[in-house]
């Protein structure tokens, strides 16, 4: 059985509150993009994990794909299965790549062995391997709360406009950007987003983490300019980085004008 994980962007990012229990309770707009990997699981004689696409970091064996499996498999006694994973989406650029394989693989275990769980549950099951890995089960634009995790649904379509996504070759640790911020009150409800005002995003849609990330890695932050530069209507960065993306009312020839950036571009519908 083969998905597409895709990834998601972040429509403003405030942190507001450190937490008792060590994490940060934010607020944040989580819009599902086009951008996706490919997951293939089937039954087998034995576990075997295999990757190809492009490098993630860290070990195998940590990856949240086998994390989701192995709760999955001692729930309810699954049998082995072979697992590859095709990455195209970067790594460590606040795109929620490994978040959406984590939960694409709980959704395909469910339906490959009909275990039957509703979204609740998969939802539960899903944050507890990371905070935003929930988002991913139902997949829907949502203003999301607490350490990510609470979902309202919002009305909030952007079909019709260009995407476009660069990520320099710079993984970001997202534990040690949160370390640097300072939490305050968010500047503006992300709950009262509208498009038709998308011009003025700009003026008061922020991502806390640009200032500490932007002072680290300067680079970043001329993509960010570049990007208005092209005539973005909206430029961000997405979660605590190193991507940047910018949304256009038309495309943009982008392939040549950022390095050895990676860079996607496609129109949302």
């Amino acid at each position: 059985m083969i998905c597409f994980p895709n990834c998601k962007i972040n429509l403003g990012l405030f942190v507001t509150e450190k937490r008792a229990d060590g994490f940060h309770n934010i607020e944040t707009i989580f819009y599902p993009v086009p951008l996706c990997d490919i997951l293939e699981v089937v039954e087998s004689s034995k576990n075997e994990f295999t990757v190809s696409g492009n490098k993630i970091q860290g070990n195998k064996e940590s990856n949240l794909c086998l994390k989701a499996y192995d709760i999955l498999q001692k729930k309810f006694k699954l049998p082995p299965v072979k697992i590859h994973l095709h990455k195209v989406i970067p790594t460590g650029a606040g795109l929620g790549g490994g978040s959406s394989n984590s939960a694409f693989m709980i959704k395909l275990l469910n339906d490959l062995f009909s275990i039957n769980l509703k979204v609740g549950q998969m939802q539960e099951i899903a944050v507890s391997l990371g905070s935003d890995c929930a988002f991913f089960i139902e997949n829907k634009t949502a203003f999301a709360t607490n350490k990510g995790n609470v979902f309202n649904k919002i009305n909030l379509d952007l079909s019709g406009y260009y995407l476009l996504i660069v990520k320099p070759d710079i993984h970001i640790s997202t534990p040690e950007a949160y370390s640097f911020i300072k939490p305050k009150k968010s500047s503006f409800s992300l709950a009262n987003i509208d498009v038709a005002k998308i011009h003025e995003w700009k003026n008061y849609i922020k991502n806390d983490f640009e200032n500490v990330v932007f002072t680290k890695f300067p680079e970043i932050k001329i993509i960010k300019e570049k990007m208005y530069q092209l005539g973005a209507v909206y430029a961000s960065m997405s979660g605590s980085g190193s991507s940047v993306f910018g949304i256009f009312e038309k495309t943009v020839g982008a392939k040549d004008l950022f390095g050895n950036c990676f860079v996607w571009q496609e129109k949302l519908k």
